[in-house]
């Protein structure tokens, strides 16, 4: 099994943003991909189904099913894709796909960030205890097991990730974070460190790229715009942080994703 790519969609509603995500498309035989919704609501197509999308509902498709995402332009779709190759487990895919659509409950946030976390780390052990996790959570699914509601500590970073992501343009720092889940702030860098491999200011500040690549994708506000609703001190370094992250100017990235979706 292996873990071949996973990621956060921010708030889809743009019209460009929708297009891409609305795009009829397949994986390879072997592989399949588990669609997790955090808000929002729209529909989900697979091959010849549709099912309608809701905060909480999982869905799983398997390698050659033609599959798209159709967003309600009212609302912002959020959601987590994580695609694996299993050739061994289709069995079980196949049965988790006929179960679709698979209510979760909006509670599992955090199991989510952090199988994406695992799976995209450089270490070879983060990666197949990402699997591994996801395995055991579609077996649970399969075999109709109510999933235990996180508890503790987990439900303190379930509660800052959704603060962190709801005020993502409003500039927060570690107190208004901390004081939010009414956790020490020295506490709260330590849980969160252990848990998600970062500190909750870095986490913030990679949202707040996540958000700026959906704007430069999906809007015609300007790079210097884009730094300012993000509150970015300037545009340069708003600009250099963002190549730091993905390898590529704003500008860069504006262009390839405009003509991968035909603009």
């Amino acid at each position: 099994m292996e873990l071949l790519d996973a990621v956060f969609v921010f708030q889809m509603h743009e019209e460009q943003e929708l297009l891409w995500h609305q795009r009829i498309h397949s994986h390879e035989t072997g592989q399949f991909e588990v669609h997790y919704f955090v808000s929002g609501s729209g529909t989900f197509s697979n091959a010849h189904n549709r099912f309608t999308i809701y905060p909480g509902s999982l869905f799983v498709t398997t390698g050659g099913t033609i599959h798209a995402i159709e967003a309600d332009k009212q609302t912002n779709l959020t959601y987590y894709a994580t695609l694996l190759s299993c050739p061994e487990e289709m069995e079980l895919i196949e049965k988790l796909e006929r179960m679709n659509p698979i209510a979760m409950g909006t509670n599992s946030r955090f199991f989510f960030e952090e199988v994406r976390d695992k799976g995209l780390s450089s270490s070879r052990e983060l990666r197949i205890s990402a699997c591994h996790q996801m395995l055991g959570l579609l077996y649970n699914l399969a075999a109709g097991t109510k999933l235990e509601e996180n508890q503790g500590e987990n439900v303190h970073l379930e509660k800052a990730i959704r603060y962190m992501q709801r005020h993502v343009f409003d500039n927060l720092d570690l107190q208004m974070i901390a004081s939010h889940v009414q956790l020490d702030p020295s506490y709260f860098v330590r849980l969160f460190k252990k848990r998600m491999n970062t500190t909750p200011i870095r986490y913030y500040s990679n949202l707040q790229l996540e958000a700026a690549r959906a704007l430069l994708t999906s809007t015609t506000l300007s790079i210097k715009e884009i730094a300012a609703k993000l509150q970015f001190c300037s545009e340069f370094h708003f600009s250099k942080r963002f190549k730091q992250s993905t390898g590529s100017s704003p500008s860069a990235y504006r262009k390839t994703h405009l003509q991968l979706l035909g603009f």
